[in-house]
């Protein structure tokens, strides 16, 4: 529903120790990463022509929450590692209005 958080969770077995996990929007557009050697976190703001603007959060286990959704962030998400080059996880996320 519109105006609500939700949390895409990346499951604690799809994680390496030393990833660096990335996640994207819709045609592969960065939005967020978490570097799991180092535990640092980087919200691409400017991303999605900055429609994600300070309503991104990535916690420590690298799953990723979107505040105050809108119907425009509905689409597809998709985190991989870097590490192993593969897809860990898709959600395909509707907000309605």
């Amino acid at each position: 529903m519109e105006g609500d958080s939700v949390t895409l969770n990346l499951d604690d077995t799809d994680r390496q120790r030393k990833d660096l996990i990335m996640w994207t929007f819709g045609q592969d557009i960065l939005i967020a990463q978490f570097n799991r050697k180092n535990n640092m976190t980087k919200i691409v703001n400017n991303s999605a022509d900055g429609k994600f603007r300070d309503r991104l959060k990535l916690d420590q286990t690298g799953s990723l929450t979107i505040t105050n959704t809108r119907t425009t962030d509905s689409g597809l998400y998709k985190v991989t590692s870097s590490k192993t080059e593969k897809t860990l996880n898709t959600f395909n996320l509707t907000v309605y209005g």
